[in-house]
């Protein structure tokens, strides 16, 4: 139903001088559609206000209320055609609108209230579109758009999966806004979070890891007061980029949750000395940057010094785990073997400290466009580790763009994990049999059968003289049969 207007806003910003790729589609759409979503919102609340007779102060003022400057309407419920548009409304956005929605951030009782992230998103981006007609034909596209269903925000949120996965195409890093659903799903799956346990993500991104938890918790049973445990009190977040840190706030409330509690921050500023109980989750579900390089400064907050900001992300989720808890982290596959010190370092506090029982070792391409090949570890915090169990992913076909992972090349790896199962493709390794100075745990799976031995120059020289010895012979015989 919706799938159209999307491709029609992209079109408008696709000529508008202001916006060049697809990340500047996703955030201009998104802050539209979020005033959008806010009046629709609003407009509940004030009928669920009315039907308890009870008295509904809205969160926004009148006239910049979505109803008063974006769609004002006649007294026979007409949209007036004399709305702002053109400089007038690029003016009235710019100068009054978003300054006005700023000012929430301060005025907010505490950063877990819809206020406190109206404030925060419009004090992070800017109006980039250029044309005040391009947005004023942007605004009449949203409005059609609605979000008072349940079925209009399920499909709401799908197209909006859709956009940001789209955004890998920008010239970026797809891994680093959009981690495929069906490994997000399978590692909520071996996790397994429960009502009353906090689920958190220290490189949240656009939320997908949150956002699966949520609809792996969110049953039809729930009652009215586990549905407002997930609502406020399960769901914890950071991110460092403004517009990663928009998309991920707009996904979640797409998915159903209204005041996200994602946090706009450098997690890896956090002095790891300075977390204390209380700062600790049961659940961690991660996928951290690959590759990202952090400065000498940010490097002093950790026992282990990197400038690898996997690697560091990986000691926050070890100090930050409550003991008991659970996690499931993607991370470059060259953290099981490289063979610096802080690698060392990493894996043998990992070990020591916390049970890797499962690695899941993907194939290349997992990741649209990050080249690289990449694990996940789960462990439990609390008890070291005495046996891992490994699972090796192997496909009959190449992973890619139009050819992505899905949830049936998973489901052997789920059931398995289960019981950690021997097979084709996993085994069991005991930690005191690893090299205790380097504590290597490269992916080798015993189980496949061994490759013949490349042969040595020498040997493939001489079988060459065999063969021309051979062909010499022949072409004699052949000239005396002439």
């Amino acid at each position: 139903m919706f799938e159209q207007t999307f491709k029609n806003i992209d079109d408008i910003l696709h000529k508008d001088a202001g916006c060049g790729s697809e990340l500047d589609y996703v955030e201009q759409t998104s802050w539209v559609l979020f005033l959008k979503y806010l009046d629709d919102l609003e407009q509940d609340k004030q009928t669920e206000a009315e039907l308890t007779e009870k008295a509904y102060q809205p969160i926004i003022s009148a006239q910049f209320q979505w109803s008063t400057w974006a769609t004002p309407k006649l007294d026979n419920g007409d949209i007036d055609h004399n709305a702002l548009t053109g400089d007038d409304l690029l003016d009235f956005v710019n100068n009054q609108l978003f300054p006005y929605l700023k000012k929430f951030k301060a005025q907010a009782t505490n950063a877990n209230t819809i206020e406190y992230k109206i404030g925060e998103i419009f004090s992070e981006l800017k109006n980039r579109i250029q044309s005040g007609y391009n947005l004023r034909e942007v605004i009449t596209l949203v409005n059609e758009l609605r979000f008072r269903t349940h079925q209009e925000k399920h499909e709401m949120s799908h197209l909006y999966e859709s956009k940001i996965k789209n955004m890998g195409n920008a010239g970026r890093n797809g891994g680093e806004y959009y981690t495929p659903r069906a490994l997000i799903k399978t590692i909520v799956k071996v996790v397994s979070p429960k009502i009353g346990n906090t689920v958190y993500d220290g490189a949240v991104g656009s939320a997908g890891f949150l956002v699966e938890a949520f609809a792996y918790l969110k049953q039809p049973d729930l009652s009215a007061k586990q549905a407002l445990i997930l609502q406020k009190n399960t769901f914890y977040g950071k991110e460092k980029k403004s517009l990663a840190y928009i998309i991920g706030i707009m996904n979640m409330i797409l998915h159903g949750i209204e005041a996200p509690n994602i946090i706009h921050t450098n997690t890896l500023a956090e002095n790891l000395s300075d977390i204390e109980e209380k700062d600790r989750y049961d659940i961690i579900l991660a996928n951290p940057p690959f590759g990202g390089k952090e400065r000498v400064e940010v490097q002093q907050n950790f026992p282990i010094k990197t400038g690898e900001t996997a690697s560091l992300f990986l000691q926050h989720f070890i100090k930050i785990l409550k003991a008991g808890g659970s996690a499931g982290v993607v991370i470059k596959n060259t953290f099981l073997s490289n063979t610096d010190n802080a690698s060392i370092a990493l894996r043998k506090e990992l070990l020591n400290t916390c049970n890797l029982h499962t690695v899941l070792d993907l194939p290349g391409g997992t990741f649209t466009g990050a080249g690289v090949k990449t694990v996940v570890l789960f462990f439990n915090k609390g008890e070291a580790t005495k046996e891992t169990w490994f699972y090796q992913l192997n496909l009959d076909r190449n992973l890619g763009k139009t050819n992505p992972l899905n949830e049936r090349d998973l489901a052997d790896f789920i059931q398995l994990q289960k019981s950690s199962a021997q097979s084709e493709n996993s085994w069991a390794i005991k930690i005191e049999d690893i090299d205790q100075t380097t504590f290597d745990l490269s992916v080798k799976n015993p189980n496949m059968p061994e490759e013949a031995a490349l042969r040595s120059p020498e040997e493939i020289f001489k079988k060459i003289s065999e063969l021309d010895e051979e062909s010499k012979t022949i072409l004699k015989t052949i000239k005396r049969l002439l």
